[in-house]
C-alpha cells in the first residue's frame, strides 16, 4: 500500500469522543449523497472440493445461490453486527460469486450502493465475509480447510472524504 491510502495522523478519530469514550458519530448535518462501496474476497478450496461445488453435487444444497443470498442479508444488518455502524437504506446490494479454477476456489464481489449521511463501505465488507463464511459452511462437509482470504475494499465514491480505489 502506498502512502496515498493512509489517512494522516492528525486526523480526529470520530468515533472517540473528547474523554476517549466510544461514541456514534452524528451524522445529521451532513447532506444524503449517493454512496456506493465494493469489497471482495477470496474461497481458496481443493481442486476436488471445486469441483464437486461446480458440479452441484454438495450435500447441503445450491452453494453459491445460498452464500450469494447470505450476503445481501448480512449487508443489511450490518448494523445490527458493528457497533456503532449506523442503520443505512440500501439501495441496491450485488453479490457475485465468480469461479477462480486458478486458485482454486471463489472470487466474491460485493457492491453496495444508498442516497445517505454515510458511507456503505462496511456493508460492502459484511457482505464478502458472510457470503465466503455461507461458501465455507455449504462445502464444511467435502473439506475442513478451505481458506477465507483477501477481505478487502475495492473502491468506494461519494462522501466528504471522496473516492477510494484500491490500486
Amino acid at each position: 500500500m502506498t502512502q496515498d491510502n493512509f489517512q494522516t495522523a492528525s486526523v480526529d478519530l470520530t468515533h472517540l469522543d473528547h474523554q476517549g469514550q466510544a461514541q456514534m458519530v452524528d451524522v445529521s448535518e451532513k447532506p444524503s449523497t449517493a454512496r456506493q462501496a465494493t469489497a471482495a474476497a477470496r474461497v481458496r478450496m481443493l481442486s476436488a472440493t471445486f469441483a464437486a461445488i461446480q458440479a452441484g453435487n454438495v450435500p447441503k444444497g445450491d452453494v453459491l445461490a445460498t452464500a450469494r443470498l447470505a450476503g445481501i442479508m448480512a449487508a443489511k444488518q450490518t448494523a445490527n453486527l458493528i457497533p456503532l455502524c449506523h442503520p443505512l437504506p440500501l439501495h441496491k446490494v450485488e453479490v457475485v460469486i465468480t469461479p477462480d479454477p486458478q486458485l482454486p476456489g471463489y472470487q466474491i464481489q460485493a457492491t453496495v450502493k444508498t442516497k445517505a449521511e454515510t458511507g456503505v463501505e462496511m456493508e460492502a465488507l459484511t457482505a464478502v465475509c458472510v457470503a465466503a463464511l455461507t461458501l465455507y459452511d455449504m462445502a464444511k462437509a467435502l473439506e475442513k480447510s478451505i481458506q477465507i482470504e483477501a477481505i478487502q475494499l475495492i473502491s468506494k465514491t461519494g462522501g466528504k472524504s471522496g473516492d477510494f480505489f484500491q490500486k
